[in-house]
């Protein structure tokens, strides 16, 4: 199957409306940058409890990787002329777009924003393709496994490196948490819990809580037609990624 390459690695790969005949007739050689792409990311846990605002390093590397194969970003811009005046302009921004003789193919890597950003995403697609100006939209976001199995990595990870106490999280970037935070912390803690469950719990879900990207928010809406008829194509982040030991 196209793209089996990321999904032997534990990546969740989904096609619409004809995505997968799209690229694979006309963008073959497409689907080779792109799955090397993310084949060649590599995800620290160092990052993950230690990024603070801002994109996130490995989402910045992988802009790099993508941008070095032709993959760039585009600023979109449609207007409406009458009789010589212009009467309207639209911009859409997109983060990576890849052209080819046989069409343009626009993706956009959502791998911890606000969820409403899946609705700008994918209207923006909807809205370049009926102009014909995309053949394709793409979405890379946090894969299911990912998701549900964050807050036990995070958890194992601070068990084995010895965090035990907010002064031991600063040795690896995670910051002090706030007051509300640290009340949280410490009331699961005097109800029985160790420190490295109490925070993990506490942290992954404010970082990478339900209203977050991630597959089932995306899946959500693709399931209710947001973007249609643009194809697309969306692609799940594999835990696979994270480098436990980093």
């Amino acid at each position: 199957m196209m793209l089996d390459r990321l999904r032997d690695s534990g990546f969740e790969v989904e096609f619409t409306n004809h995505a997968q005949a799209i690229m694979l007739h006309d963008f073959p050689d497409l689907i080779d940058e792109l799955e090397g792409a993310l084949l060649n990311i590599s995800l620290p846990m160092t990052e993950i409890i230690g990024g603070g605002g801002g994109e996130a390093k490995m989402t910045q590397r992988l802009r790099r990787g993508l941008a070095a194969l032709q993959w760039s970003k585009h600023n979109f811009e449609m207007k409406k002329i009458v009789d010589g005046v212009p009467k309207e302009s639209v911009s859409h921004e997109i983060d990576h777009v890849r052209r080819a003789d046989s069409g343009t193919v626009a993706l956009e890597i959502e791998w911890n924003n606000k969820d409403p950003f899946f609705d700008r995403d994918l209207e923006n697609f909807k809205r370049l393709h009926a102009e014909g100006a995309i053949s394709i939209g793409g979405i890379i976001t946090r894969g299911s496994e990912m998701q549900a199995t964050m807050r036990s990595r995070v958890e194992k990870f601070a068990t084995d490196r010895g965090i035990d106490s907010f002064d031991g999280l600063e040795e690896f970037g995670a910051g002090s948490p706030t007051g509300p935070q640290r009340r949280q912390i410490e009331a699961d803690i005097a109800r029985g819990a160790d420190f490295a469950t109490a925070w993990s719990r506490k942290f992954v879900a404010d970082k990478f809580g339900q209203a977050t990207t991630h597959w089932a928010k995306l899946q959500d809406r693709v399931a209710r037609g947001v973007g249609n008829p643009c194809p697309l194509i969306l692609i799940g982040l594999s835990p696979s990624i994270i480098d436990m030991s980093a």
